[in-house]
């Protein structure tokens, strides 16, 4: 692998464990960050240039936008853990005939969550007992964001099936494009066109397709290996059912965590508008600061998927222990910043005036910041578990996020109030981690 095709990808079956994870994470974590800034600006935006009110509408879409789009980014980085181990195997035929599977899939994918979204997101907003205040601002977002979905897959897939070949640098590089387009266009859909929350879901549309042509040609001049032709699309049904047998369950997971968001959005909309906008900035703040988080662990599924193929698996577990060891320690730095910085973070969404919306936002990122070991902890086994083909056991672990999440918008809410929702988040990261740290230790074990 060199020269034309070499520059692109990164073999990862080669070379110190501990300085590839960290140097394939780095690019990734700010991938990360700016598809969270996404959510960042328009709150932002919103909140500053439209009020309380309209930050509250857009804010209450999130568990919606995290049930369908959280679906959306785990399926398809099942699919590529099936092209990363085939490109660890060296078999890019294999590679390409993958890549085929992954943008027919995502394809169907697409058509079916776009009719869903755009004909229950109403009819979900009034399930989720959302003030009438807000419920028209609330549904003219998230529908346009339904409505465009295909935009969110496809960018998701591209943007996966390059970091399954090891290059994480210019997954970065298109994200943040496409987030700075879309910064530039908010503010003119918004403000001078005068189309105020629906010209915010529709500027991030627009961003993310010019993101997806910048995938496709980046993939035409630099990554042969991801040149589908027809031929690849024939069936073969075990690589099909494959794909499915790992993409499939990653999407679930991440819909079960989501529908735990969505109950406890419902205790959340009966504290009033005020809890539920700081609620929503707090959220987008804490976003961005787990980024480094899930990017150690979406960088260990292609660690692990490479090194799995190339059955090198003494170095999956020394990878596992350092990437671990690194996690923690960024981990106490993020959780410092959000301690002590929260409150003023929180006030760039609202203004100073907003005392009460600031002081339960600050509540939610010391309480959050407190446990981002165990969310550390979750990402790394859980992506790990992925990249070596496992389902069923990250897939319990969602299960168990679910719960925990509900009985707290059950149990905590109803006594605690605003602090209850707040308690929600790491009571499902521990319990999620349990059967994850059991599963990795007995695979450990056997590798």
């Amino acid at each position: 692998m060199s020269g034309r095709d070499g520059d692109a990808v990164k073999d990862l079956t080669v070379g110190e464990p501990a300085r590839l994870i960290l140097f394939f994470t780095l690019p990734l974590l700010a991938g990360n960050v700016f598809q969270q800034l996404f959510g960042f600006v328009d709150t932002l935006i919103v909140g500053r240039f439209l009020g309380v009110e309209a930050l509250a509408a857009v804010g209450c879409t999130g568990p919606l936008m995290f049930l369908m789009l959280g679906f959306v980014g785990g399926m398809t980085s099942g699919f590529s853990i099936c092209t990363g181990q085939r490109f660890g195997a060296k078999d890019f035929d294999g590679v390409r005939r993958s890549a085929a599977i992954c943008v027919a899939l995502s394809f169907a994918a697409s058509i079916v969550l776009t009719v869903v979204g755009v004909t229950g997101c109403r009819a979900l907003l009034i399930a989720m007992d959302t003030p009438p205040e807000i419920l028209d601002g609330a549904y003219s977002f998230i529908s346009i964001i339904y409505g465009g979905v295909v935009m969110f897959v496809f960018l998701q897939m591209l943007t996966n099936l390059i970091r399954a070949l090891g290059d994480s640098k210019m997954p970065t590089v298109i994200q943040a494009t496409t987030l700075v387009i879309n910064i530039l266009l908010e503010p003119v859909a918004i403000i001078w066109l005068g189309f105020g929350i629906p010209g915010s879901a529709a500027a991030t549309i627009v961003a993310l397709t010019i993101g997806n042509f910048l995938c496709l040609v980046y993939i035409k001049l630099r990554v042969p290996y991801l040149h589908v032709r027809r031929e690849d699309f024939a069936f073969d049904r075990a690589f099909w059912t494959e794909h499915m047998r790992i993409g499939l369950p990653m999407g679930f997971q991440s819909s079960i965590i989501a529908i735990g968001a969505v109950v406890l959005q419902i205790a959340l909309n009966g504290l009033g508008s005020v809890a539920v906008a700081s609620f929503a900035a707090a959220h987008r703040v804490d976003g961005i600061a787990v980024m480094p988080m899930m990017s150690f662990g979406v960088a260990m599924a292609a660690y692990t998927a490479q090194n799995f193929g190339a059955k090198k698996f003494d170095r999956i577990v020394d990878g596992v222990k350092k990437c671990i060891a690194m996690a923690l320690a960024l981990c106490v730095l993020i959780a410092a910043f959000n301690i002590y910085c929260g409150g003023a973070i929180i006030e760039l969404f609202v203004g100073a005036d907003e005392t009460q919306v600031i002081e339960y936002g600050r509540l939610f990122l010391i309480i959050t910041g407190l446990s981002y070991w165990a969310l550390a902890l979750l990402f790394i086994l859980r992506f790990t578990l992925q990249g070596l083909g496992q389902s069923f056991v990250p897939t319990v672990a969602g299960i168990v996020e679910l719960v925990m999440r509900i009985a707290a918008a059950i149990f905590l809410v109803e006594r605690l109030g605003y602090l209850g929702a707040c308690l929600a988040s790491p009571l499902a990261w521990v319990g999620g981690l349990i059967p994850l740290a059991i599963s990795f230790i007995r695979t450990a074990r056997r590798l």
